[in-house]
């Protein structure tokens, strides 16, 4: 694709399915969310996305490629790639928009050369007819890739794309629009459970389950407390030689032997960010963090956050 996604799907606007409903509600109350309070909030968005939009019929799925040509050494303190580059927030919705304005000005050229009413279409604003969710919104953006056709959700609770792995973040455009829809693909995980086995928390588990106060992203980045619990504590011991985030599950999967860096200029990493040594990273200063990672995912964690982390090692 000219915008640089690498794959596509679309799916009918309709309520989340029963079983995927009740699978989300009963890990809400095992607590595998952990501190995430948000993902309790607006349960009926959630499982509707014609609630997010008025009149919405069509959710576009769509993933981008953030898998790098130049990696950080084995001697060097790791980021979850996804990290490496800029806010995939800010890139997606860029491409995102113009996907969508393309997608408006087709729909409003068939109207006219079919005589049906045309009215005015744009962005998020008020009355239009399109919505675009880059994890933000309350949406199951990988139950609707899967509904799109675009991968599977795999045991590691990512989606897999054939051919492609699983190093891409996701977006959905919402529209009122009527489109031709995809159909699910089938999962291919089979009896693998890498990822379940090489995760150093046990979050992954073979039923399904994914237990968030474990997993070494979630402790890293959305957990804002300190260490200082006998659990806790032993749970973050395995986060080196990651400092942010942690790819393991997805660095075993063999559907990722198939991944290639992405063509994004934005998502890749700068040279001062790979020249950073363990010892810089030690003397970290507010005022070059600011500078590494402006218009970074990175800032979600704040640089005492980050520093928590590096000081962990």
């Amino acid at each position: 694709m000219r915008l640089g996604f690498s794959a596509c799907g679309i799916a009918r606007a309709e309520v989340v399915d029963a079983p995927t409903q009740a699978v989300f509600n009963d890990w809400l109350k095992q607590g595998g969310n952990a501190e995430m309070e948000y993902m309790t909030n607006y349960p009926d968005l959630r499982f509707d996305p014609r609630q997010l939009l008025p009149g919405c019929q069509s959710v576009i799925s769509l993933a981008l490629n953030y898998f790098p040509s130049q990696k950080l050494t084995s001697s060097q303190c790791q980021f979850a790639y996804y990290a490496y580059g800029k806010d995939y927030h800010d890139v997606m919705r860029r491409k995102m928009q113009q996907l969508a304005e393309f997608i408006d000005n087709i729909s409003q050229q068939v109207n006219k050369s079919t005589g049906q009413q045309v009215s005015p279409t744009r962005g998020d604003s008020e009355g239009s007819s399109f919505r675009l969710c880059v994890d933000t919104a309350p949406i199951l953006e990988r139950y609707w890739a899967e509904r799109a056709g675009i991968g599977w959700i795999g045991k590691n609770h990512l989606l897999i794309i054939p051919g492609k792995g699983s190093f891409h973040v996701l977006g959905e455009i919402l529209t009122t629009i009527p489109l031709i829809y995809d159909e699910p693909m089938t999962n291919r995980c089979g009896d693998c459970t890498r990822c379940l086995q090489v995760c150093p928390n046990k979050a992954l588990h073979l039923d399904g389950y994914f237990d968030s106060s474990h997993c070494l992203s979630y402790l890293s980045i959305e957990y804002r407390g300190q260490f200082d619990s006998p659990d806790k504590a032993r749970s973050i011991s395995n986060l080196h030689p990651y400092i942010y985030g942690c790819d393991r599950c997805q660095l075993v999967c063999p559907h990722n032997r198939e991944a290639e860096p992405t063509r994004v200029a934005e998502f890749h990493p700068t040279a001062e960010f790979l020249g950073m040594t363990p010892a810089d990273w030690q003397s970290l200063t507010l005022e070059q963090y600011q500078r590494l990672f402006r218009g970074s995912a990175v800032k979600r964690v704040k640089y005492a956050g980050l520093k928590r982390n590096i000081d962990m090692k």
